[in-house]
């Protein structure tokens, strides 16, 4: 069974306790996209301990998936706004990750630009490098599935 973290915002309750409270992505599994261990404004740490779940194949190797899972989570937390999504990417895997292993993510908003944002996201194993990405993230007024990605009406057409 996973877990979640459900954490809500509370604006005033942040200013004056200079704390910053999740408002993205807080139904997320920690179990599969790791735990927050430092979470400021535009930065944020969550730390990724690998199981059987993630394993690829008998050696034990990590999956390439829940790596990018994880570090795609910090990216959300980074920018942490209600309504963010990815856009792109731009990653590299530097080293295998084995199951059992512990995955540190650092995430940074490194470019703000209107409901642009670009994250960069590095992730360390036993103090070597295993992971780093540049995300790319929207902010949208609303909910990505509440939005009208597409004329349902010029749907007859295809």
């Amino acid at each position: 069974m996973s877990e979640t973290i459900d954490l809500h915002t509370h604006e005033e309750e942040e200013e004056q306790n200079n704390t910053v409270f999740v408002s993205t992505h807080d139904k997320i599994s920690s179990t599969l996209c790791g735990d927050i261990e430092v979470m400021e404004v535009g930065h944020v740490k969550v730390s990724l301990i690998t199981n059987e779940d993630m394993r690829a194949d008998e050696v034990g190797l990590v999956h390439g998936g829940f790596i990018f899972s994880s570090a795609d989570y910090a990216a959300m937390l980074a920018v942490n706004e209600k309504n963010v999504v990815l856009a792109s990417s731009s990653i590299q895997f530097l080293a295998p990750v084995r199951v059992g292993d512990e995955v540190k993510f650092e995430a940074k908003v490194r470019h703000k630009e209107g409901r642009k944002r670009n994250v960069r996201v590095m992730g360390y194993s036993k103090g070597i490098k295993v992971f780093e990405g540049e995300f790319k993230t929207v902010v949208t007024d609303r909910h990505v599935l509440r939005l009208n990605l597409l004329d349902v009406d010029s749907m007859d057409e295809i």
